[in-house]
């Protein structure tokens, strides 16, 4: 996915696999999670642990997995933007971004939302009645319900768990959702999904608290759902600023262009001095085409010298000087482009790129964020 969401999750997570047009992938955290059950068990269970603590990790991604199979199940024939699914041990995290900044969330519906708990509530019924079958003499019940040193009790208690987990309003797990969903009834996207997070934010700090007075897992289930609501936090940043800015705001005003009639050679030569990938092609005052340096190096090693016309793209997309950032990243993405250029009553007044709009929305994004820093402590 070509898009702001790879920016903000790629050194946190790995890709695992693209099922449709959702880019699947797993968070750090679930290795986190095996290196806390080899360092809490590791003098109760000495070597064994380290293969219980990977299958114990394991368990939880299946279940996760299956929680969020059971979501895209529900939510077949709902039209749902392009997304982004992080595994994480609590759930799945779901960014979506549909290029227009409007924030439709397939998990704001009820029948979507609750198909995840119950899938995991499935699965332990299945885990116990396994238990039952071919252990009736190991009790499900009995402490410690989540141990790397019994699997199957523990699959049963933390199917339990991410059920009832994800049914909490905390965002953004399904519930939140949920919550999230029903205030945007009533105001503005940005500000439910912000007052969501909040929410989100202080279920994290209550877990968190009492999972130091009772019960470690419940401090690494608050500091996990911390992260995922960090996740979300920066994805709300991020649409905040396709929704605000226009396109003329972050398009490059000092850029090179070629004429049709170039050669191949000129074109390259010109590129050398000139940090940009894409350049528009000028006949006279009108664009005709765009090509990029690749398509000329290309060109030269298969065919040798030529002009530029023989190698430029003739079918682009253009943009308007007033569009928003979610147009030209929808068209960036929509099309497969690397540049769109910038017109103002036909005429060319600048370009953008995806490398171009990356940089300029972390530098809006981190602008904003220290002057709401500089508000807070005014």
């Amino acid at each position: 996915m070509g898009s702001w969401i790879s920016s903000i999750t790629r050194s946190w997570s790995l890709t695992v696999g693209i099922i449709g047009e959702v880019q699947v992938r797993l968070h750090v955290t679930f290795l986190l999670l095996v290196l806390y059950i080899w360092a809490m068990q590791w003098n109760a269970m000495g070597d064994r642990v380290f293969g219980r603590g990977i299958a114990f990790a394991a368990l939880v991604l299946g279940s996760v997995i299956v929680h969020e199979i059971a979501h895209g199940l529900a939510g077949r024939g709902i039209d749902q933007p392009q997304r982004m699914l992080i595994l994480m041990p609590i759930g799945g995290i779901t960014l979506a971004d549909d290029g227009t900044g409007q924030y439709r969330d397939p998990g704001g519906s009820w029948r979507v939302a609750v198909a995840g708990p119950l899938a995991n509530f499935f699965l332990a019924a299945i885990g116990a009645s396994v238990a039952h079958t071919v252990a009736p003499a190991m009790r499900v019940s009995a402490l410690p319900l989540v141990d790397s040193a019994n699997l199957l009790r523990s699959f049963v208690w933390m199917n339990v768990a991410l059920g009832v987990l994800n049914l909490l309003p905390a965002y953004p797990l399904d519930g939140g959702r949920l919550l999230r969903a029903g205030f945007a009834r009533s105001m503005h996207p940005v500000k439910a999904t912000k007052l969501a997070l909040s929410l989100g934010q202080a279920f994290a700090t209550i877990f968190i608290l009492a999972g130091l007075v009772w019960n470690y897992w419940l401090m690494i289930v608050g500091l996990l759902l911390f992260l995922a609501a960090q996740l979300e936090e920066r994805s709300v940043m991020f649409q905040s600023v396709l929704e605000s800015l226009r396109l003329e705001e972050v398009m490059l005003k000092d850029f090179s262009t070629l004429s049709p009639a170039d050669t191949l050679e000129d074109a390259l030569s010109k590129a050398v001095h000139t940090l940009q990938d894409d350049f528009p092609v000028i006949r006279g005052m009108d664009m005709v085409g765009v090509v990029s340096r690749r398509r000329i190096i290309e060109a030269l090693r298969a065919e040798g010298n030529g002009y530029v016309q023989m190698v430029m793209d003739r079918v682009y997309q253009v943009a308007q000087k007033g569009e928003s950032l979610a147009s030209g990243l929808r068209k960036l993405d929509t099309y497969k482009l690397s540049i769109i250029p910038i017109v103002d009553e036909g005429r060319l007044i600048g370009i953008v790129t995806f490398q171009n709009l990356m940089h300029s929305m972390r530098l809006l994004a981190e602008s904003r964020r220290l002057k709401r820093i500089a508000d807070s402590e005014s």
